[in-house]
């Protein structure tokens, strides 16, 4: 099968986009990992699928599969591409659009700078439903790894994330820790794991091990929850800047109940074809 796409990226995170309204696919977890292979396919941390929607008040469905073949249900920097990627390619004439992912409606909206807002939605620090095994509603909580006790607080952006505080990023152990926190038996769907130093309240810098991805130069889901998780620890004010290794994400966040918005760049590389086997 012959597949058209695009190669975008958003903070040096990258995608391998695929419209799949106007051409007829059906990928396997074999193919995407093919797809997302840096040697012998096109190399990516994810892949995007452009769906038709499900419902009249919603534009798109959303589809996104790390590179490890799995569907996952959220990806924030991927959601930045996916405006660009639907409004460049004359998809849609609009500038702010109601797209469908497995976790529930985002309104990503491009600006006319360039950049992309998203309504991430509202997020989520309720064990149950992150999914995250506890007896505690507690904003921070230990976890065992590696046999020490490491103080994180749990969010889910539609996606589950566990965020620690550290004193410096650069020398973070998330090579080391970030697999053994991302298969952690206390997070049953697995889990993000994020390494936050914080530089003042407005600004931190970060790194995120993805879920089925490894360490990302850039996470959107992941900047979102560490602010979230920063102003619940009462370390952070909104807005917070979120220096990434791919460069920087704006998140601004009103507290509970409220959505999270981020603002960043979509960016295209490229378009191609390729033979998939």
């Amino acid at each position: 099968m012959r597949l058209r796409f695009t190669k975008m990226q958003g903070l040096g995170n990258d995608f391998v986009v695929v419209d799949a309204l106007n051409q007829k696919i059906q990928l396997d977890a074999k193919q995407v990992r093919f797809l997302a292979d840096r040697h012998f396919g096109v190399g990516c941390d994810q892949l995007l699928v452009v769906e038709a929607a499900s419902a009249d008040d919603v534009d798109f469905r959303y589809r996104i599969f790390n590179a490890d073949g799995g569907e996952v249900e959220q990806c924030g920097n991927g959601a930045r591409c996916f405006v660009r990627f639907v409004h460049d390619k004359g998809l849609t004439g609009k500038r702010e659009i109601r797209v469908e992912t497995r976790s529930g409606i985002i309104t990503p909206k491009l600006e006319a700078d360039g950049n992309v807002t998203v309504d991430m939605g509202v997020p989520v620090l309720d064990p149950q439903r992150i999914p995250f095994l506890s007896d505690s509603t507690a904003v921070v909580q230990p976890l065992e790894v590696a046999g020490r006790s490491v103080p994180i607080t749990a969010v889910s952006m539609g996606n589950p994330h566990a965020v620690q505080v550290v004193a410096d990023v650069d020398a973070a152990p998330v090579a080391t820790e970030g697999p053994i926190i991302e298969s952690h038996p206390r997070f049953p769907a697995r889990v993000n794991a994020g390494f936050m130093q914080v530089v003042d309240p407005h600004h931190i810098r970060l790194r995120v091990f993805e879920r089925g991805a490894g360490e990302t130069l850039a996470c959107g889901t992941g900047a979102c929850a560490a602010v979230v998780a920063g102003i619940a620890r009462n370390l952070l004010e909104s807005p917070v800047s979120v220096e990434t290794r791919g460069g920087i994400l704006s998140i601004a966040w009103g507290g509970v109940g409220t959505p999270v918005l981020m603002t960043g760049p979509a960016v295209s590389v490229f378009d191609a074809e390729i033979e998939l086997p």
